[in-house]
């Protein structure tokens, strides 16, 4: 991996959890099965990523116990982190026996530690309140044997003077790793990374950003973290997450490879995640960005067909994808040349693309891919 500024050190290549069975339960209207939970996390190790994040606990009888079992079934309790809901001693006592009962070996504390966050959630907003908390939640969990990740919750709008005194304590008290959330996005790349900067100066410190997507910069605030020292990222398939969505998961992973020479994760799989996740979020073929859409490496001009690695950042084949025809009404012969070759289906392809062209058009013009062009060049030769 090169650095971008030359005689400068790179930073190492991060580690990358997922989010997308856990922050899917705060986003409006979306609730994932059992078996899209072990259809998701399967895909997601055989990827490459280490941790999948899947549901959350306050107490005894969590409603995402079946996500839970059914992600431990698919690739095991050491590959999955579950969050639990910080307010008090006592209620981290009974989320931690939940926790247990459900076979939990990763914990991941989610904190309020902004003063807006903190006095709505905790009811103060009090700096040694918040250090008081953490150091016991922490201190409870290490005490039954779960590895241990400490959030920041809106961590981002959390003053420095604020933020290092928490973190620190947290990781004094005992915790493996502390996910700095950009809950409510507001940073640049530069700020983020002058954030990150303050924390991975901590002694001991393990350091995860999970960047919320509201400005687009999600993936852009993740590198600059990794760039400052951070070790982990948190990313979600397809961006999929509460109000603007997360780090989107096939993003992040083809800027690692394309900006950092990243080859450790298997591309070919995320695709299929994409569109697996999606359906089950209730999108269906709603427009997303990204190289693992329907339209990624989808053309209506030859040049970009006959020529894609002259457009293409990544081929399709890498992710998993297809490289295919959408167009309406600005079909031109070699479009359906391209579409014909190798179907076995032989016509005069300058009459078919005139006649295609006409029934386009009464039709109100209709998307054309390769396999609709040759299905209508077969109705076109039986004419």
């Amino acid at each position: 991996m090169e650095s971008e500024e030359a005689g400068a050190a790179a930073p190492p290549l991060p580690r990358i959890s997922d989010a997308t069975l856990r922050d899917s339960a705060h986003m409006a209207g979306v609730e994932f099965g059992p078996e899209d939970a072990a259809a998701i996390a399967t895909l997601l190790v055989r990827t490459g990523v280490e941790l999948v994040e899947v549901g959350m606990v306050s107490g005894p009888g969590s409603k995402d116990a079946g996500l839970v079992h059914a992600t431990h079934e698919a690739v095991g309790p050491q590959r999955s982190m579950t969050l639990v809901v910080v307010r008090d001693r006592q209620q981290v006592a009974l989320a931690l026996d939940e926790a247990e009962r459900l076979g939990v070996h990763h914990v991941m504390y989610s904190i309020p530690t902004s003063e807006q966050h903190a006095a709505l959630k905790l009811g103060s907003p009090s700096l040694k309140l918040l250090q008081s908390l953490v150091r016991s939640a922490v201190s409870q969990a290490k005490e039954r044997g779960f590895h241990v990740t400490f959030s920041g919750e809106d961590g981002a709008r959390t003053p420095r003077e604020r933020l290092v005194p928490y973190v620190t304590t947290g990781f004094e008290a005992g915790a493996d790793r502390f996910r700095l959330a950009e809950t409510v996005a507001c940073l640049s790349p530069w700020q983020m990374e002058s954030v990150i900067a303050d924390l991975t100066a901590i002694e001991g410190s393990e350091i995860e950003i999970h960047s919320h997507n509201m400005l687009g910069m999600a993936v852009a605030n993740s590198l600059a973290a990794v760039r400052a020292g951070a070790r982990w990222v948190s990313a979600t398939v397809g961006g999929i997450g509460e109000r603007g969505g997360n780090a989107p998961l096939a993003e992040l992973l083809t800027s690692l490879r394309v900006i950092h020479g990243d080859t450790r994760f298997d591309l070919t799989h995320l695709t299929e995640l994409s569109r697996i996740a999606l359906r089950g979020a209730g999108f269906g073929d709603a427009f997303q960005s990204g190289p693992t859409t329907p339209h990624a490496f989808a053309y209506e001009l030859p040049g970009q067909l006959t020529s894609p690695q002259a457009y293409e950042t990544l081929p399709a084949e890498l992710v998993g994808n297809a490289r295919e025809m959408r167009v309406r009404t600005r079909i031109t012969p070699a479009l359906v040349r391209w579409a014909l070759t190798d179907s076995g289906v032989d016509v005069d392809t300058d009459a078919f693309t005139e006649w295609l062209v006409e029934r386009q058009e009464r039709a109100g013009g209709p998307l054309l891919d390769r396999d609709a062009v040759r299905k209508a060049a077969v109705d076109y030769r039986s004419l």
